[in-house]
């Protein structure tokens, strides 16, 4: 399995609230929209995570981390995620990705990482955890 981490910024004219509001409600269904069938090709989870700022629990600061929300793509191989890559950047649907993300995000020039996890044991038994995405759909 492969994972996809983009890091996001928000306009600065919007609100967190209405960056929320149009990201859940427009632009993640946008390849639906545009009749994508299905609308990423062969994820596994699309899963956007809003950042809230919290206080250093060592020095009580609280530093924005420069984004506002991070996307992630599960995929079973990497194929699958050079593929929609692939698909991401059709010509015909590429100019209306990136007007809808410019009503959104700070830039269209976002940094796009593939993630390798490792687990540490935790808990009391000093087990390693095992959540396993859900799928829905």
């Amino acid at each position: 399995m492969i994972k996809q981490v983009v890091f996001l910024k928000k306009r600065p004219d919007l609100t967190m609230e209405e960056f929320m509001d149009y990201y859940e409600n427009q632009h993640s269904q946008l390849s639906e929209k545009m009749g994508a069938k299905p609308a990423l090709p062969n994820a596994q989870r699309y899963v956007r995570r809003y950042v809230t700022p919290e206080p250093n629990p060592l020095t009580g600061e609280v530093l924005h981390p420069g984004y506002d929300c991070i996307m992630e793509i599960w995929w079973n191989t990497r194929e699958d995620f050079e593929a929609a890559m692939k698909g991401l950047a059709d010509p015909e649907m590429l100019q209306i990705r990136m007007e809808d993300e410019r009503r959104l995000f700070a830039s269209n020039s976002n940094p796009v990482v593939t993630v390798e996890e490792h687990d540490s044991p935790v808990g009391p038994k000093n087990q390693i955890p095992r959540c396993v995405p859900t799928f829905d759909g």
